[in-house]
């Protein structure tokens, strides 16, 4: 039996699961076990269509996969390259103490390249968590690398991996991508009057307060709002790593790019709690954008 770590997300906590591959006697099948959904039975497609990439074929034999703990629900194609890579331990292509001290996320192409998947960054923390490495693709590197002292090994391709495990070519450790600054937030200055409004804003700034505007329609609650973040100094360092992990689950970051501006949503007044608090299928639209001329949330 061969074994790699995985995560499986609850928000923006990752939590280990086990990929756990054995080979049996029986009838040829693959199997997937482990309470996984649609995405993460059909991996044995993308898994087998992978392997045929790179001129292996899978044994005639039953392949049974488990994502232990079984109980808890897994969702997502990051599945892919973590069972991909159990089961080339199990066929011997990988030396089988290679895995041991690494976690693995990543989605399979058809050709064998490893495709970037939302999350790379709070995998990475909680694989620094458990004393692990974390192997992702290539195109997740620049993120994952924020997460501090774990070990990140950022492959483009199957092939790639096997070689670097075989010792015939060494894939270098990412850097972490740039931070770079935000859009301007709107600025207080460009108020005219509301005087008490601004103190309102301003004490709220300053001590870490909450606030709510109430009064009629047009008297500007929504336009007072949206400067509040422009009042706020910059993410420190904690707030900066736990913003981008939910930007990161979210598939909102782009080429390792972080930002320290505060983020701010701006949901409709008639928007319902499942709206404010998250629900339905999950899609990269489901953050709403700042500005967009509705009432504010700071």
């Amino acid at each position: 039996m061969a074994g790699v770590v995985t995560v499986a997300f609850e928000g923006v906590e990752a939590r280990r699961v086990d990929v756990e591959v054995q080979l049996t006697g029986g009838a040829v099948a693959f199997v997937v076990v482990g309470l996984g959904d649609k995405a993460v039975a059909e991996s044995r497609e993308r898994v087998r269509a992978a392997f045929a990439g790179l001129g292996l074929a899978l044994p005639a034999r039953r392949i049974i996969v488990n994502l232990a703990p079984a109980d808890l629900p897994k969702e997502g194609s990051h599945y892919d390259l973590p069972i991909a890579l159990a089961v080339m331990s199990a066929m011997g292509i990988i030396p089988a103490d290679a895995l041991h001290g690494w976690a693995a996320v990543g989605e399979l192409s058809l050709d064998g390249r490893i495709v970037q998947v939302a999350g790379a960054l709070p995998a990475a923390v909680a694989a620094g968590g458990m004393d692990l490495g974390l192997i992702c693709p290539e195109a997740c590197g620049a993120e994952a690398a924020w997460s501090g002292e774990t070990r990140i090994l950022a492959a483009p391709s199957l092939i790639a991996l096997v070689n670097h495990f075989r010792g015939t070519q060494m894939l270098a450790p990412p850097s972490a991508g740039p931070v770079v600054e935000g859009e301007r937030a709107p600025d207080l200055r460009d108020v005219k009057g509301q005087e008490n409004a601004k103190r309102a804003l301003e004490i709220a700034a300053a001590g870490g307060h909450n606030l709510l505007f109430m009064g009629p329609p047009g008297s500007g609650k929504s336009m007072m709002a949206a400067r509040l973040p422009g009042l706020l100094p910059p993410l420190s360092p904690a707030e900066l790593l736990e913003t981008s992990m939910i930007h990161s689950v979210a598939g909102l970051i782009a080429k390792g790019e972080l930002t320290r501006q505060r983020p701010f949503r701006t949901p409709h007044h008639s928007a319902s709690m499942a709206a404010l608090t998250g629900g339905g299928v999950k899609t990269k639209k489901t953050m709403s954008r700042p500005n967009s001329g509705r009432p504010s949330v700071a």
